[in-house]
């Protein structure tokens, strides 16, 4: 009797253990789950990677975000290395419009799904907004052209863009490879324009094939700019957009004249086309009946050769 209560007491106190420690792993693993969720979600790194780093760092959020960063940074670079010469004509044009200034880029990736992957599209904006600071800081490289009326357009090649410092601190080519690390596919930062017009000028603006709902700065498959003075009072920014519109559609190459006569659908110059959204009126009699004047534009398509480019 004596020795059948003993080993009921034992088997008592040995069921307590294994509760005991269930109890403390659960919590620990509970404590686990949320800092990862917290990572992957600060970082967008994939749950492996960022279930490393916290092991690595012990639970610690910040550095583990930093070597998530840094390592990731070194794949990019070694994907960036490899993945150089594969084609990659598919992207984003994105414009930024700013105080009397615009500026224009595009960012090149090898397929459609990556051109509208949300961190592709952070890239378009993030050159855009290192190449609106590059304009505002009056530090112009690249190719510029400069008009007697104080019309500044100054053209960035891949390698002018490359050289550019990011808001945020990194260099442009750094953000590059970066991005090329978390998605795996060739991107190139091909070129970009800056706009900078005086007080009562406007610069009118249009992006064809535009994305909606995932970013706050227009992006899509072509975009137009278009320097113009006058127009319809108080409607600058629709008259801009009607103009852009033609732009992207009808391609011109040159401004021409007001002069010139139309050479019909071979027409390359923009003052004698037929306008697209009247067509009853030349783009010159459209400006001349609403007492306006173009001087300059540009037009990109995203993934043209270099023979295709307007200067």
């Amino acid at each position: 009797m004596f020795v059948s209560t003993v080993f009921r007491s034992i088997r008592a106190e040995l069921a307590k253990v294994p509760f005991q420690k269930h109890t403390v792993r659960c919590v620990q693993s509970a404590a686990d789950k949320a800092l990862l969720v917290k990572l992957r979600k600060a970082t967008g790194y994939t749950f492996i990677n960022c279930k490393k780093a916290l092991e690595k760092f012990n639970n610690d959020v910040s550095q583990a975000e930093s070597w998530l960063h840094e390592q990731a940074q070194k794949e990019g670079w070694s994907k960036a290395s490899k993945l150089e010469g594969r084609r990659a004509k598919e992207g984003l044009i994105g414009l930024l419009m700013g105080d009397n200034a615009a500026v224009m880029v595009e960012v090149n990736c090898e397929t459609d799904f990556v051109a509208r992957n949300e961190q592709f599209q952070q890239l378009v904006q993030d050159v855009a907004l290192a190449t609106m600071a590059h304009h505002c800081s009056k530090a112009h490289g690249g190719y510029r052209k400069v008009f007697p009326d104080c019309l500044v357009s100054s053209m960035l090649s891949a390698e002018d863009l490359a050289k550019l410092t990011m808001v945020e601190g990194p260099s442009v080519a750094d953000r590059m490879a970066l991005t090329i690390g978390r998605l795996g596919e060739n991107i190139s930062v091909r070129r970009a324009v800056s706009v900078g017009v005086p007080a009562d000028w406007h610069i009118g603006s249009y992006v064809h094939g535009a994305l909606t709902g995932q970013s706050s700065m227009p992006m899509g498959r072509y975009g137009a700019l278009v320097v113009f003075q006058g127009g319809p009072e108080g409607q600058a920014e629709a008259f801009g957009k009607r103009l852009g519109q033609h732009i992207v559609g009808e391609a011109p190459v040159t401004l021409g004249n007001m002069e010139d006569l139309p050479c019909g659908e071979s027409e390359t110059r923009l003052l004698p086309q037929t306008f697209l959204l009247e067509p009853k009126y030349t783009v010159g009699q459209y400006l001349t009946l609403h007492d306006a004047r173009v001087l300059d534009f540009i037009r990109y398509k995203c993934g043209e050769s270099a023979s295709q480019e307007v200067e």
